[in-house]
């Protein structure tokens, strides 16, 4: 597995070595061995979640406040484009975000480290996207930032189609201080917490 870290601190890209023949491929998406080399605690994942999503749906932006979450965000069938932004005050990348195309093809991860926001949009239909958790779900740590916020002026591929509720009318970063400064973050020698 090829780690690769962003311009984000602790932001890292994780890509596997698929072995393809003419049934397929076969690709390992986790190897606790692999975590621990880039530095990341594989015991820490508590929760794996799945969504699917039809092309154009957006999910996020979301960020867990309290003592934040790490997640690690793979796109097993389909296609996805994936937006992390830092949130983290004491980090050099604050207010920065990052996207990628994350594909079932590919089966990339992306290892997002506590006190960033995630989301993205289905590039194809259906496009199933795997998650694991640091901390397992609670509702009353939620906090959704608008995916249009003009202070991230993230251009997404195309106009957003389904939406929860939520979503669609999430606040912008600007009237989210107070609620953003509750998120325990620190960020420490550039890697994950």
């Amino acid at each position: 597995m090829d780690v690769q870290p962003t311009s984000i601190p602790g932001l890292m890209l994780l890509t596997p070595t698929p072995h393809r023949d003419a049934r397929g491929f076969f690709s390992r998406t986790f190897d606790s061995a692999g975590a621990r080399s880039a530095k990341i605690d594989p015991a820490q994942f508590v929760q794996d979640s799945v969504s699917r999503s039809a092309r154009g749906v957006v999910r996020g932006l979301h960020v867990r406040v309290g003592q934040g979450e790490a997640k690690l965000v793979r796109c097993s069938y389909g296609e996805i484009f994936d937006v992390v932004v830092d949130l983290r005050p004491d980090s050099p990348a604050y207010l920065t975000w990052q996207s990628f195309r994350l594909s079932g093809d590919t089966q990339r991860s992306v290892y997002i480290p506590p006190g960033c926001a995630h989301g993205f949009q289905a590039l194809s239909d259906p496009a199933d996207t795997s998650y694991r958790i640091s901390r397992e779900h609670d509702p009353s740590e939620d906090l959704t930032i608008a995916y249009d916020d003009p202070t991230l002026a993230i251009p997404w591929p195309s106009a957003p189609g389904a939406m929860s509720d939520a979503d669609r009318s999430a606040p912008h970063l600007a009237d989210l201080a107070t609620a953003l400064a509750t998120i325990e973050t620190r960020v420490a020698g550039g890697g994950p917490r």
